[in-house]
């Protein structure tokens, strides 16, 4: 294998007794495919809902999302499993540079998407110096203890945007535990392949229990399937062009810090629920996603990143290889293409995605802690207290800054609060204890 580009993935015969599938492995094909559309289903809410609340067109964004995670998959050699999906951190800024209003089409993209690849321009740079002299200077300013932090703070600033959809009538948030409910056991009780497939079956079982609560039985908002027949198979997504303004490009361009500390953390992640060292794609990575959110930009796409959706996914079902994610690109590419697809995925309600959205974002945040975990990061020393806890609250609160013309969100403030926080406590470590 070390001779060849490409892993050559072999067949794991014992992935159904719960064997770890590791990068690369694969299973029998018909299994792969539904291990692809449950990496789609996960990487859905949030490469759909992203888009949505900065004005882009969802349909186009999850056909970017299949072309950035095709590249990114190349440029990696396929050794890297990981998904390139909308990126929360641009939403603040998106708005900001654009002055979207909250509904319907946002008129001023281009702009945005000026910005949008300007920061993928940053990204792809910081990706060439990583290859050329390696990440030990990252890995200084991001130790697992921030990139941990990070990764946790991602899930628990999501949390609300969870919530908030299912919070909407007592009906909404009751089916939304019972799609809880639905995940769980199917992660609990199931065995063997069912298993791996918890949050796609789960999904399918809260849909069912919806449907017959409301259409069959009157209760709550009815399941409008009319959308869905009135849809065409096929169309072409909406490409859009973008307009080159500094302004929009100096606000936009340093969220490439924010991602390079996301893929980072991601990376460090599968390293650990993997047990391979994948320190050495680290630059490829980082040249992989600013490649692919500089491509989505010219297609009038959003910024994507390596999703911790996926990774959460990969962290429960011990699947990792990296075919799955082909497989899953593929198919985002085909539903790119059918506003079918997008009309059926408006059929499924939101107490549903809320619920299977309250797990996979809790499963990020657990994720994170894991990096702590596996890393055996020293919480007695304080050092490593004050930095996580720090960063915990800022981005759980949803912490905002203005810099200026420059505003951060939640998740900026907290990436660069623990990079800065670690940086200064690091130093006054390094002269040594205060009396």
């Amino acid at each position: 294998m070390a001779d060849s580009y490409f892993p050559r993935w072999r067949v794991q015969p014992n992935a159904a007794e719960g064997r770890i599938v590791g990068t690369d492995e694969r299973l029998a094909w018909p299994q792969m495919l539904a291990m692809g559309i449950q990496h789609v289903v996960a990487m859905f809410g949030s490469t759909v809902l992203a888009p949505l609340l900065m004005g882009f067109d969802p349909n186009l964004c999850i056909f970017m999302s299949g072309i950035g995670t095709l590249l990114f998959f190349v440029l990696v050699g396929g050794r890297v499993p990981s998904y390139l999906g909308s990126s929360f951190a641009f939403i603040g800024l998106v708005i900001a540079v654009t002055g979207y209003g909250g509904h319907g089409p946002n008129l001023n993209i281009p702009v945005a998407l000026g910005g949008i690849i300007a920061c993928g321009a940053v990204y792809a740079v910081i990706g060439l110096i990583v290859s050329a002299i390696g990440t030990k200077w990252i890995e200084t300013l991001m130790p697992p203890v921030v990139t941990g932090a990070i990764v946790c703070v991602i899930g628990l600033n999501l949390a609300p945007i969870a919530v908030h959809g299912v919070s909407g009538s007592n009906f909404d948030s009751w089916m939304a535990l019972v799609t809880v409910l639905c995940v769980g056991a199917v992660a609990v009780f199931a065995r063997g392949m069912l298993q791996r497939l918890l949050i796609l079956v789960g999904l399918l079982m809260a849909y069912v229990i919806y449907a017959i609560v409301t259409n069959g039985l009157g209760m709550g908002k009815p399941i409008d399937f009319a959308i869905v027949a009135n849809a065409a198979w096929f169309g072409m997504p909406h490409f859009t062009a973008p307009v080159f303004d500094m302004r929009a490009m100096t606000l936009l361009a340093p969220i490439a810090v924010i991602l390079v500390a996301e893929n980072l953390g991601h990376i460090k992640a599968v390293s650990a629920m993997t047990g391979q060292n994948l320190d050495r794609y680290v630059g490829r990575a980082f040249l992989g996603d600013g490649l692919a959110t500089m491509l989505s930009g010219f297609a009038g796409g959003t910024g994507v990143t390596t999703y911790a959706e996926n990774i959460g996914v990969m962290a429960v079902t011990r699947i990792y290889s990296t075919l799955v994610f082909v497989i899953a690109a593929v198919i985002a590419l085909v539903l790119g293409f059918s506003p079918k697809f997008g009309a059926v995925i408006q059929t499924i309600p939101g107490p549903v995605l809320g619920g299977v959205s309250i797990v996979v974002f809790g499963l990020i945040a657990v994720t994170g802690a894991r990096i702590w975990v596996v890393n055996k990061v020293d919480f007695s020393d304080n050092r490593n207290l004050i930095v996580a806890a720090v960063t915990l609250v800022l981005g759980a609160g949803d912490f905002s800054l203005k810099l200026g013309g420059f505003g951060l969100g939640g998740i900026g403030t907290a990436t660069f609060g623990a990079i800065i926080l670690y940086a200064l406590l690091r130093r006054k470590s390094a002269q040594g204890p205060v009396a």
